[in-house]
Parts: structure tokens; sequence; C-alpha cells
């Protein structure tokens, strides 16, 4: 019998079990079927999968990975499909979609802890959060659509990390299903438990290389009670990161999100996104979008705001503010940041990056960034906006308005390596919150420390000997 028809024998009785297992609605074979699991959003890369199988519990999750490990058929587990690096992406492989599993098993005001299964819609998460009087920080442009197993696969970022942390930050317990099929269950609500390795850490960020994560126990904060929002233009990066560290001294933990927009960004959504509208009447360089919470009721963050940009205005860090006075002027406002990847999309080709410097270093990179891009093509629009708090670019080069998509795509390499190579000299990082996944497996061998990628190596050995899990991606 010829390899390929073992393979296909193979598949066939791999299929057929599942089926019997899980139910022919839930293993999906035909190709219209399976077409939103194999294609990502921005589709960059084409995928192919043997099979769709969407699990109930982590029970089905365990059977489907040990009949896989059995026939030795890789498989890609899959939240909401909302990554923007390939990690999702199946080749020749069973995607196993997680989004029935979509139960929120507990939640426990007084320890401020919600227990949710993978598949929970992030948005869900959030709104059984506040029904409970608490809040589950993570926020991103997904979270109607993105999954909370997904968000802790590519250890997700957003706009509250300045105060809350990474999606590692907010994790206490995890359940994973193995590549042998066997559970850990791990799922403690302990803030302290000292009973040897942390071994919840090895899969949050490991884009389901290592094992399929099936639940988790995640912590809650205080509701916000008030909150203080406004956007401030600045002459220059330099001023922006100068008012970062003015109000971080000042109003300290009430500082929630630091966002950083230059005016090209400003332009572009003005220009594509229907209701968008510019709240000043002069144009700035730079741009910061800040916004303070507190669970104090009775605290006037506005005032608080006020007293501390007056002090900014005095010493000549910013040139003009506006302070929300209404949910209305809130959301008008962060509009004009969340926006932005829309409009970008809508003015033409960009080519995008997701990295990390220190926060002392963010002004200077991104001069020094954006003169090496012009230095390559002179007509290039640089936009790079994100999470000045957090040391967080998404440092995109816009299409020249003349220019054929295709021909300025095919300069990327160009682009990642000088905007790479500055990233390194500055001991920053390639990937801040998107992950590695198919589209920066390369650049992580460039630019990563060789003896941690030899351990990342051994651990992915150790725990997936077969080389089952999400082939082809991270490493």
């Amino acid at each position: 019998m010829s390899d390929a028809l073992n393979r296909q024998t193979i598949t066939e009785e791999l299929l057929s079990t599942l089926v019997g297992q899980l139910g022919a609605d839930y293993v999906l074979t035909e190709e219209s079927d399976m077409l939103p699991y194999v294609q990502e959003q921005r589709r960059l890369y084409p995928g192919y999968a043997l099979a769709v199988v969407m699990p109930a519990c982590t029970a089905e999750v365990a059977f489907i990975v040990e009949q896989c490990r059995e026939h030795n058929v890789p498989l890609v587990p899959q939240g909401g499909n909302t990554g923007l690096v390939g990690g999702g992406v199946p080749q020749q492989s069973i995607v196993v979609a997680l989004g029935r599993m979509n139960r929120i098993r507990d939640i426990d005001p007084t320890n401020a802890t919600i227990t949710v299964e993978a598949g929970c819609i992030l948005q869900v998460v959030q709104d059984a959060a506040q029904d409970a009087g608490r809040l589950f920080p993570l926020s991103l442009a997904a979270q109607g659509s993105c999954q909370i197993g997904g968000n802790l696969a590519t250890n997700a970022g957003g706009i509250n990390v300045l105060r809350y942390g990474n999606a590692r930050d907010l994790v206490l317990g995890l359940e994973v299903v193995l590549a042998d099929g066997s559970v850990m269950n791990s799922l403690t609500a302990l803030r302290k438990d000292n009973t040897g390795y942390d071994l919840k850490h090895l899969f949050i960020g490991s884009e389901g290389t290592l094992g399929i994560i099936t639940a988790a126990v995640l912590k809650l904060f205080p509701l916000p009670r008030g909150k203080a929002t406004t956007l401030v233009g600045c002459d220059s990066p330099h001023q922006v990161l100068a008012l970062y560290g003015h109000l971080r001294d000042r109003l300290s933990d009430a500082l929630t999100a630091f966002e950083f927009l230059p005016r090209f960004a400003i332009d572009v959504v003005l220009s594509h996104i229907h209701g968008a509208r510019d709240p000043f009447n002069l144009s700035y360089a730079s741009y910061a979008l800040i916004e303070l919470t507190t669970p104090d009721a009775d605290l006037d963050l506005n005032a608080r705001l006020e007293v501390a940009l007056a002090d900014a205005f005095e010493n000549d860090v910013v040139r003009d503010a506006v302070i929300a006075t209404s949910s209305t002027q809130s959301k008008a406002l962060w509009r004009l940041r969340e926006g932005v990847a829309e409009a970008q999309t809508a003015e033409g080709a960009s080519i995008k990056h997701d990295i990390s410097v220190p926060v002392s270093s963010i002004a200077d990179f991104i001069e020094a960034a954006s003169a090496a891009c012009l230095t390559i093509l002179p007509a290039s629009r640089i936009c790079a906006f994100g999470h000045v708090g957090d040391g967080n670019l998404h440092f995109n080069i816009s299409q020249p308005v003349d220019m054929n998509a295709a021909t300025f795509m095919d300069l990327t390499p160009r682009f990642n390596r000088a905007v790479h190579d500055l990233v390194a000299d500055m001991n920053g990082s390639i990937s801040a919150e998107h992950g590695i996944g198919l589209a920066k497996r390369t650049e992580l061998r460039r630019y990563k420390d060789p003896v941690t990628l030899a351990m990342m190596e051994r651990i992915k050995a150790t725990l997936d000997p077969q080389g089952l899990f999400n082939p082809g991606k991270l490493l």
C-alpha cells in the first residue's frame, strides 16, 4: 500500500472514530463547511484541514488527542480564529474548534475569580464578571469574537496592559489536555501556591504547540466607578513620552490606558470611519489617548486629570487637550484609536510590525524606525500607533498613494529587516502581543537567543514528542 493510500485509510478510520464519539454534526469534512476555519482574516496564509472537530467537553478533547496520536495525525487547536500571524491556520491537520466549550463554570466575587471554558467569547466573560460586580480587564479589538483559549495561547495584550498586565498576568489556574490525552487539572484559584513549578506558564503564549487549554481560572478586579478620558495633542513622540512619565508620577495606578497616535492615523480614521471627527481645530504631529479609572465613585478623576495636564502645559509638554465630559464623548475619542486598523485597510496595503521596546526607548524607536523606512521608500506613510505605557507599538507602513500594492508588499523583507534590527538593537521584541505563528518563525530564529531557542525546542520535544500539536508554528 502506498504512503498516500495508507494515509487516506488512516484518516478515514480516524474520522469514522471521531464521528462515532462526537456525532456527525460536530465533525466537518465538506470544504464549504470548513472554510471559516481554514482562512485567517488577512488571507495571507492558505490553510488545508483534514476535518474540523467541535468537542463539547474536556473529555472529548482528550479523546480527539488520543485518537490523533494513535493515527499520527496533527491537530490545530482554534478559538475565534482572529489571530494575525497565521497561528491557527491548519496545514494538513485536524482543526479542534473549541467554540462549543463555552460554559462559565464558576464565579466567586469574594475570591475575585471566574472559571471559564476555553471557548468562551472574551466579551461574554467581561459581561459575566460585570454582572457579578467585578471587572475582567482583558480588552482588545476582537473581544466580540475572540475566545479565552486563544487569548491565553497567544498571551494577548490590549489596551489595559498598563494597569492590569497581559493575559498571562490574569490567570491563576489552567486545565490542559496534553499530547498523550491526559489532562493537567490545575484549576487552582489560589493567589499563593508554592508547590513546585508553575506549569501554567508553559502553555500561556505557547500558541497551542504544547497542549490544548480547555479551561482557566481568571482574576477579577473591582469595577471602575469613575472614569476620565482625554485626547492630547503634542509636537513629537518625545513629548508624548514625557507626558506619560509626568502622568505616571502624578496619577499612579489610576492611569489605565495610554495610547499613541500619529497624525497620519487620525487622518485615515477621519477619511474612512463614518462618524469620526477631529476634536481639535489644529493638527498636531503626535497624540496621546489617555484613560483613568477608579473603583472610588467619589473620586473626581476629571479634576485630577485637569491639574496634571495644567502642569504639563506649563512645562511645555503638550499643546492642546480635550477631556470627555460624557460617555458619548469618551466613546468618540476611543473611536479615533479603535478605527485605525480598519481605516488603514481601507487606505490600501500595509506592512505591519507588532514590536515592543523599553518604554524609555519608544520615542527614539519611532523616529529611528521611521527614518530607516523612509530611506527604503521615501514615499512611505508611517503609521506607528499603540500602547506607549507598556512599550508596544504597531509599527505599520502604508503603501504610497501612487504605488501598486503588490510592488509595495514585495518590499516587506527589507522593511522587516530595518525595523527588527532596530528593535534588536534596543533590546526589544519582534512580537509584543500577536505571537509568532507562521509569520515570524524565520525572524524568531534570527533574533532569539540560541540557548533560549534550544530550551524551547527541548520543552516541545518533551511535551509533544510526535510533533502533532500545531506543527509548523512558532518553532
